[in-house]
């Protein structure tokens, strides 16, 4: 898979990238990243990339003029591109998007907004996709961009090296994960669950089922309807 970030500050990006699991996933050719800087597009003597808001407001947005020529030079090059802008004025980005974009998008572009936002008509053209990570205001899309890529690459085969890590995974059946447990049996005081020291897979299977409908139930609620359902 190929993901391409859109972002003014390519330098908080590829950072990321260069170590652990994703490193490892662009040196053996499963992910490539790569940047493209609306400022090199723009048609601005100084390069500038920001206007005042129409109709009054705090803050500069991003300008139409950069961003458009960066994403129709994409466009052009990457037909087959999916184009995915961060906001929090959009739906939630979930697990379900994750495996869905991992196992038929070839290329992502991550749009990572500046300023006060961008200039809505640019969401309206150019925009596949629209997500929000959460409720909460960013000084920049880079993180969330970030966020979404990482959820995206580790699904793609070969990322990970146990592939049944994916099979246990929090919200695949509506629940968050089960808690757990690694050695010494006791810390501080604390005892790992005695069934799990006993070896008999189907009985922990099943008090790790009870305990993530627990936390499920304690932490989201809205799951947990979801998960009873499914019952």
């Amino acid at each position: 898979m190929r993901c391409t970030f859109v972002t003014l500050f390519p330098e908080i990006v590829e950072g990321y990238f260069r170590a652990s699991i994703l490193a490892r996933a662009i040196e053996a050719g499963h992910l490539r990243i790569d940047f493209v800087n609306p400022r090199d597009y723009s048609e601005s003597r100084y390069k500038k990339v920001d206007e005042a808001m129409v109709g009054g407001g705090a803050g500069m947005l991003m300008s139409p003029q950069p961003l458009d020529s960066a994403l129709e030079a994409i466009r052009r090059n990457s037909p087959e591109a999916r184009i995915l802008f961060l906001t929090p004025v959009a739906k939630p980005f979930r697990q379900n998007d994750a495996r869905r974009l991992a196992q038929n998008v070839e290329h992502l572009v991550f749009v990572a907004g500046r300023y006060e936002g961008i200039d809505e008509r640019l969401i309206e053209l150019h925009a596949d996709e629209v997500f929000s990570v959460g409720d909460a205001i960013l000084t920049g899309g880079e993180l969330p961009a970030m966020m979404i890529c990482d959820a995206v690459s580790r699904l793609l085969p070969g990322v990970l090296g146990n592939q049944a890590s994916l099979e246990e995974e929090s919200f695949d059946a509506s629940l968050l994960e089960a808690p757990a447990f690694t050695k010494p049996d006791e810390f501080r005081g604390k005892r790992i669950v005695s069934e799990f020291l006993k070896g008999n897979h189907s009985k922990i299977a099943a008090i790790k089922n009870r305990m993530a409908l627990s936390k499920t139930k304690y932490f989201r609620p809205d799951l947990y309807q979801k998960a009873k359902a499914k019952l």
